[in-house]
Order: C-alpha cells, then structure tokens, then sequence
C-alpha cells in the first residue's frame, strides 16, 4: 500500500508541497472552494441589504443540501463521454463543461432580483449549488487521479487550503464590488475563480493513472451506475469500511455544532469569539492542515490517520474542560488552538485516506459516495438532536459525550489495522502507478 513513505526525512515530506501536482491541487482548490460561498455568507448578506426577513433568509440554506446528494449524478463524470469536447479526455473535458456550467449559474444568480421574484432567486440558489456540486465532483476526480499515492495527503492540505482561499476570496470580492457597482456586478466579478480550475487541468491534462485504469476495461453506462458499488463491496472489510465511514465524525460534528452556543452561554463577548475563534482559530487551522500532510508522508496512511482521530477526540474533550472552567479567556485560547490544529490533521489525513479508498476506474462516483457517507449520519443528528441534548444535560456532559462518541471510530479502526482490513480494502487510488511518459 505504499507504507514505505514512512521512511522518509522530514526534509523529504515537506518537499512535496512545490511539486507540479501538489500546485494543481491548490488551484483547483481555489475554485472548489468558491461556489459554495457564493450561496452562503455572501448571499446572506445580499438579501439582508435588499430587506428581506430573516425567517426566510435562513430558509435559503437548503440550497446547500445539492451538495450532500452529488453522489447521485456522479457516475455521470466517470461514464459519459461529452461530443466533441471528450476529445481532450473524460477529466478534462468535464472540468472544462463544468467550470462553463458555475459561471452560467452565477450570472444567472446575478441577475435574480430578490424584490421582483424571491421563487426564481430560490431556483437561482439551487442551481449554483448543482453546478457546484457537480463541479466538486470533477475536482475531487481530478485531484486524486493526478496526484501519486505518495502525494495524496499534500495534495489533500494544498486543496483545502486553496479552497479556504477561494471561498474567502470569492465572498471578500462580492462584498467590496457589491458596495461600488452592485450585487449583480459583485456576483459576475467572482466568475473568475472558475479560471484557476482551468488553468491547473490544461497544465496537468487527463490524468495518466486514470487513462491506465480504463484503458485495462473500458466503462459503458451501466457499468458506470453498478459498478463503483459492485468494486467496493467486494473488498475485504469493505462493509467495516464504510461503518467507519458513518461514525467516525459524529463526535466532532456534534461538538463543533454546539460551540457558539457553548460560547454565548459562557459570557464571551462577540470581540472575544472574533479575535480567538475567528482570528486564532484560523492559523490554527492552517497550521493543523500543513501539518497533517507532512504526518501523512511521514507517518504512513493508517498511523497518521489513527493520530488524526485520537487527537480530534481530545479536542472535544477540551471542550468539556472549557465548560467547566467557565468564562476564561486562555481557556478559550487553548481550546481554540487545539481544536482547530486537530481539526486540520484530520481534514488533510482523513481525506487523503478516502481518496485512497476509490477505484481510479470510478473515481468521481466513489469519493462522492463516501464524502456523502461521511457527513450524512453527522449532520442529521446535529440537526435533530444536538440543542436537546445540551438542554437536557448541559453542556460540560455533552462535550464528554461527544468524547465517549468518538471511541467506536476510533477502536473500529485499530480493529481493522490489526485485522489488516486497511490495507485490503484500499483501491487502487492509492496503488496504481501511471507508465512513465504516459
């Protein structure tokens, strides 16, 4: 499975952030990153300044649950050929199409006014999100194929902080053209985050490990609806896999859910929140997330991951810690740092080991399936279940509960290191190397 990256220096770990694939990862990153934004924060804003009702300004985040069902359409970019276009390659071309498809939406989005017809901005809203979903399929796709195995954790933390750039970037834009020319003007100004995307796949070009994979058995459209599924489940421990999969981010999605609340509830003022939460919880993160590339090339897929969960586990411990000590400001700080440094590790490591799990011949269609898998049991208890709970017990008890909730992810995984289900459940992904020149 390639554990002997584990062996290298930590010279050699770090190196591989300036490489060309790493650098394509953070491009691509970039315009991941900024769709999603696009129909959050920024849009929030617009139709708060436009006066429309908060009740249903938070109606508006359903737009966001396009995202949570991706894996629907997903073997559509594995297993359709576009005409014409496809010549450039199934990867490319689909990037090309899809990067099209968040500008048309957006512009589309620019244009909807609000005071006209609030139905049509609903539509409008949606289908960003569609367009960016499917746009986050492509890019995912991309990122694994074009990065070696050994490359998968600093390309995963290259990603995420290009899309930590494109969602900031992207918001910043609109509000700061918005304020000069207008909202219709801030939203067509941030189509250019789709170049990056472009940019990053006509340098990169078709992925060659993904041209070996369907050149050994070509992929009709059946084959590209049952086949991720009918791969995946033939592994070894592949049904283990995936209840890791559904568990193993309980515990800090219920934790990191509840935090405002937590702080309201403590007395800390809104500058406090600002300058530790926002302000140092940020570079934290961003720390954390350089960081966990580095352990994933040092440390190998399965030890950096079991560090990873262990350390998320005592972040949400840290919580309870905070509660308990109540209204205390370097309580705040370590809390914050900690959990956001953690947070980081996780992102980078957790990813890289998912993107390990897909078969380069259904690319797309499995890491939408297990990213979909992976937030779906989380964000339903959350959302049905996490305010009652902090009622009920308070929240010193809830945050050692969340603690407790992160032990059966992490005692499942141990299982299956020992088991050595780790190793025989991965795909090829994290396995199969292109030909030299391809």
């Amino acid at each position: 499975m390639g554990q002997q990256v584990a062996t290298k220096s930590w010279f050699d770990a770090i190196t591989p952030y300036f490489e060309k694939e790493a650098l394509i990862a953070l491009l691509i990153g970039i315009s991941s990153g900024f769709p999603y934004a696009m129909i959050g924060a920024t849009l929030t804003t617009r139709l708060a300044q436009d006066g429309i009702d908060k009740k249903t300004v938070t109606a508006f985040t359903l737009a966001f649950l396009v995202y949570n069902f991706k894996f629907l359409w997903a073997w559509i970019v594995d297993g359709v050929r576009i005409p014409m276009l496809g010549a450039l390659g199934q990867r490319v071309s689909w990037m090309l199409l899809a990067a099209s498809f968040v500008a048309l939406a957006l512009a589309n989005l620019a244009f909807a006014d609000p005071k006209a017809s609030l139905l049509y901005l609903v539509y409008a809203a949606v289908l960003v999100g569609f367009a960016g979903a499917t746009f986050d399929i492509v890019i995912d796709a991309y990122r694994i194929e074009i990065l070696r195995p050994d490359q998968q954790g600093i390309g995963a933390g290259m990603s995420q902080y290009g899309w930590r750039l494109g969602s900031a970037g992207a918001g910043a834009l609109a509000l700061v053209v918005a304020q000069r020319q207008g909202w219709s003007v801030g939203y067509l100004s941030c189509a250019i985050f789709v170049v990056p995307a472009v940019i990053a796949v006509l340098w990169g070009g078709e992925p060659a490990r993904r041209r070996e994979a369907v050149t050994r058995k070509a992929i009709n459209i059946g084959e590209s609806i049952i086949g991720p599924f009918r791969e995946f489940f033939s592994r070894n421990g592949a049904w283990l896999v995936l209840l890791f999969i559904l568990l193993h981010k309980i515990g800090d999605t219920l934790a990191n859910l509840t935090l405002r609340l937590l702080l309201d509830d403590l007395g800390f003022s809104n500058d406090e929140i600002a300058l530790y939460d926002v302000g140092v919880g940020f570079w934290a993160f961003l720390i954390g997330i350089f960081v966990g590339g580095i352990l994933y090339a040092k440390l190998g897929l399965k030890r950096s991951v079991l560090l990873s969960l262990l350390l998320m586990m005592i972040s949400n411990f840290s919580f309870a810690l905070l509660a308990q000590a109540g209204h205390n400001n370097m309580g705040l700080a370590a809390a914050i740092t900690f959990e956001n440094f953690a947070s980081g590790i996780g992102g980078v490591v957790l990813v890289a080991y998912f993107a390990a799990l897909c078969n380069l011949r259904f690319t797309a269609a499995h890491y939408a399936l297990i990213s979909s898998a992976a937030s779906i049991v989380g964000r339903f208890l959350t959302g049905t279940t996490a305010g009652a709970m902090v009622e009920n017990m308070g929240f010193f008890n809830f945050y050692l509960l969340t603690t407790a909730a992160a032990l059966p992810g992490i005692l499942l995984f141990w299982l299956m290191m020992r088991a050595g289900l780790i190793d025989s459940s991965i795909g090829t992904a994290a396995t199969a190397e292109a030909k030299e020149g391809a």
